[in-house]
């Protein structure tokens, strides 16, 4: 079955098919995560990467997230130690990035790793990824669809608003329930975030029983998601707002504001999980309605507002 869209198809056994097809050709696809939507190609083929690389319009300094069934698909890539373990066991398949050291024998493009000794690796959730990255005999590398800088995809349509056919297959697996980017957490020494997501640091905390250092290295680029500026909607972001100036788009929690005109609640409730999952599709929908700037309330910096917060801190830059 095929949707109003050229190249966005609904998933089933025969679609399937096809894209393993094309994929085993070095082509791309958009494909459903639990996160966001991803550009996924063959992680071992140079000319797969190229295209991802040439698509996004990403800088070869910043790695890709190489996608894999499970771990014994990536043994042959990547080295293991206890805390990996530890974590994959707890988290995995699931929104959470590991960034590990690379074996000197592994079949992953040294380009998909911007050439470096590390390796970012994760095993995603989503019903449409899985039974295709069991079939594929290669790990995906699968940054977020869409342009470097813009707004990640939650939805099929956003992908081909980003890349319109030049993305011969997109699945559609709904909208992603999670709405951000993966956390990132550095196992190659001592463990510490790099992007914060909607898994928190103090839940890898209790699953390590350990205190995660900071990250004091931020100029070597070891995870996507580290650069300044990223997320963004095309227009200005303002953030910690506390009074509308009357011709921006208002970000808030709650429903103070509710049914009136420039105010747009991430979630009625309150609730931040539900606020990271409408932050991208809130950004694109204020966008699509022709306003020139946004303003963003306070948003609590704890849990998931961390991973908020630092979402739209990038966005916010200029």
């Amino acid at each position: 079955m095929k949707n109003s869209y050229p190249n966005i198809f609904i998933f089933n056994k025969k679609i399937l098919k096809k894209v393993i097809i094309s994929l085993n050709k070095s082509g791309v696809a958009g494909l459903p995560t639990e996160t966001v939507y991803g550009l996924g190609g063959n992680a071992y083929s140079k000319k797969s990467v190229e295209k991802i690389f040439k698509l996004k319009g990403r800088s070869r300094s910043n790695p890709l997230i190489i996608h894999y069934y499970n771990l014994d698909n990536a043994i042959k890539d990547i080295s293991i130690n206890k805390n990996l373990i530890k974590l994959y066991n707890h988290f995995c398949p699931g929104p959470i990035t590991f960034i590990l050291k690379r074996k000197e024998n592994s079949k992953v493009q040294p380009m998909a790793c911007a050439n470096l000794d590390s390796i970012a690796i994760r095993f995603p959730k989503h019903k449409v990824i899985r039974p295709l990255l069991k079939k594929i005999k290669f790990p995906l590398a699968m940054p977020s669809a869409n342009k470097t800088s813009n707004v990640s995809p939650v939805k099929a349509s956003d992908v081909f608003e980003e890349f319109k056919s030049k993305v011969k297959y997109i699945l559609d697996g709904g909208n992603s329930k999670i709405g951000i980017e993966s956390t990132v957490i550095d196992l190659t020494g001592s463990p510490q975030i790099l992007r914060p997501g909607i898994i928190s640091k103090k839940e890898i905390e209790k699953v390590l029983k350990l205190k995660l250092k900071n990250n004091n290295n931020k100029k070597v680029i070891r995870s996507p998601g580290m650069m300044k500026k990223h997320y963004s909607p095309g227009i200005p972001v303002r953030i910690n707002q506390s009074k509308h100036d009357k011709k921006s788009a208002f970000i808030y929690l709650g429903k103070k504001y509710c049914n009136k005109k420039d105010f747009f609640s991430l979630s009625n409730d309150s609730n931040l999980k539900e606020a990271a999952s409408n932050l991208y599709k809130t950004f694109r929908d204020i966008k699509k309605k022709g306003y020139k700037k946004i303003q963003i309330t306070k948003i609590p910096n704890s849990g998931c507002g961390i991973a908020i917060n630092d979402r739209i801190k990038r966005a916010s830059k200029t």
